[in-house]
């Protein structure tokens, strides 16, 4: 029973993910993110340098196999050309690499739709997209084992839209109830196919949800980082952390957009993450521009995860959940 499982699962996700089945544990145990985002790219413009710069120097010194942008890769016209530079800058150091939106991309002329076709001309890309799901930048990535048997973690990356479609409410968008079932079809269909036990997976997208910013008002909520800004979520909540929770599957949700803010939080056993600011000094920044690290150990629960910065300098190493466990009284 469980093969059959396993062969369905294999047809349906092979219908929504490209090139999946290259992400897997290294021969030493080890599976290693680097997350950029907020890159802010405006070609020739000289401000943004430094993205070009940074996303250099943590790539040689991480080795990652694997990298994600988490949206607002771009910042300026001509769109085409910002968004080759960067990703020129990224896959000539021959890693697997993805990408999400963010609100800001699809501002400067061309539209979710174009740039996806951009991004995917990229041989060592693994971006997806769902046919008829709200958004463009919708897929899963299964990281396999390190001798190829089994899917030991998933990755789930979602399009988080920009701005609010609804009268009377303002502010920035939801991910969609299509978008949340979706995930939740593919959880559980991952945990059929593993003898009824979740996967642990994480997330990525670009705004944060509105329980970042519930997490922080507690007390309780152990935190690691710099918050300098209220999370920008969406006003109204559609309900995504909660049915993660329900799943049981999600470890980890990593997030974009608030420049400000790095920090992780665990809330209700969930890491809630910041990614680093990666971008120049395009737009708003009080950081030093960099990126954020997640790294898995094959056989073992939860995860690492830093931030490296510009120049060498790597602070906020904690591991999930061991270092979010406060000692009982």
């Amino acid at each position: 029973m469980r093969k059959l499982v396993s062969v369905f699962l294999s047809i349906i996700v092979g219908m929504m993910v490209a090139h999946a089945q290259n992400l897997k544990f290294n021969d030493n145990g080890t599976f290693k993110i680097v997350q950029f985002t907020d890159v802010h790219f405006i070609a020739d413009d000289p401000r943004s340098d430094a993205a070009l710069q940074v996303i250099d120097e943590v790539i040689d010194a991480e080795h990652p196999d694997f990298v994600i942008l988490t949206g607002d890769v771009i910042y300026g016209k001509p769109a085409e050309k910002s968004m080759r530079t960067v990703l020129d800058q990224v896959s000539k150091h021959n890693v697997p690499f993805a990408v999400t939106f963010g609100n800001h991309d699809d501002e400067q002329g061309l539209t979710r739709s174009q740039l996806y076709d951009i991004i995917k001309t990229y041989p060592a890309d693994l971006t997806g997209t769902v046919e008829g799901l709200s958004g463009v930048t919708n897929f899963v990535l299964p990281v396999r084992s390190s001798d190829g048997t089994h899917d030991a973690r998933i990755i789930y990356v979602l399009d988080s839209h920009s701005y609010s479609g609804i009268k009377g409410i303002g502010g920035y968008d939801y991910i969609k109830f299509d978008q949340i079932q979706w995930y939740r079809q593919l959880s559980r269909q991952f945990t059929d196919s593993n003898d009824g036990k979740p996967i642990p997976s994480i997330a990525f997208f670009h705004i944060a949800l509105p329980e970042y910013h519930q997490a922080v008002e507690s007390e309780s909520a152990p935190m690691f980082g710099i918050r300098k800004e209220r999370a920008c979520s969406p006003n109204l909540n559609s309900g995504l952390f909660a049915s993660m929770k329900e799943m049981g599957d999600v470890q980890g949700i990593f997030v974009g957009h608030d420049h400000d803010n790095d920090y992780s939080v665990m809330w209700q056993d969930v890491l809630l993450a910041y990614g680093r600011y990666t971008g120049g000094n395009t737009v708003y920044n009080n950081l030093p521009n960099g990126a954020r690290v997640i790294e898995f150990t094959e056989g073992e629960d939860g995860f690492r995860t830093w931030i490296r910065t510009k120049g060498g300098h790597t602070e906020q190493n904690v591991k999930f959940p061991e270092s979010y466990l406060r000692p009982r009284k």
